[in-house]
């Protein structure tokens, strides 16, 4: 029984990573505390560009590399300038990855403004070279979903078949139920292509 769980879970796992991996970019990074900003700071402070290249497509590399030489050399006018080249470096190269990803690019936000737990959970297990915590944050998150909606539906089941509303109410509830388990199978058997 606990072994189905968990064959179980990890295959909506599966999902909620495909799923996720779609909307990273848009509720991640693009935030001053995210993966391609901090990608951005280590790269001027070491002088290596190529810490950044991997966040954008190839034909991009070129407008980043010299936007990167750019910014080197107006950073050290004052520190003002400094912080305003670094700035602009951030948002050109958070703008060409998000276009890499077809994204739009809706400006740089600031640190702490994620969202989804799920995310910084994501990072959080690559950062300590932990999955198990990752798994179980969302293996829960899983279940205690997919039993809400199952229960909102037990508890409706039994309606007195004369009185409408309460048969719509029940299909309403089964109805979200059906898409929800629905949604997690097709994002569990799908791959997120065109996100990286």
């Amino acid at each position: 029984m606990k072994s189905k769980r968990y064959i179980t879970s990890i295959v909506i796992l599966s999902a909620l990573f495909v799923v996720a991996g779609s909307n990273v970019a848009s509720a991640h990074c693009d935030t001053m505390d995210g993966p391609v900003v901090k990608a951005a700071r280590d790269a001027l402070e070491s002088g290596n560009v190529n810490l950044v290249l991997v966040w954008v497509q190839e034909k991009d590399a070129n407008e980043i590399i010299a936007t990167f030489n750019k910014t080197r050399d107006v950073r050290q006018l004052s520190p003002e300038a400094k912080e305003l080249a670094d700035y602009w470096f951030f948002e050109t190269l958070v703008r060409l990855h998000r276009a890499g990803e077809g994204a739009p690019y809706t400006g740089l936000k600031p640190a702490g403004s994620e969202q989804s737990p799920a995310v910084p959970a994501a990072d959080k297990a690559l950062e300590d070279e932990k999955l198990n915590p990752l798994l179980k944050f969302l293996t829960d998150a899983i279940e205690n979903g997919t039993t809400e909606q199952y229960n909102g539906v037990i508890e409706r089941k039994n309606y007195d078949v004369n009185d409408i509303e309460a048969g719509r109410d029940y299909v309403r509830h089964y109805v979200e139920y059906v898409h929800y388990v629905e949604w997690l199978y097709e994002n569990a058997t799908e791959t997120s292509e065109g996100h990286y």
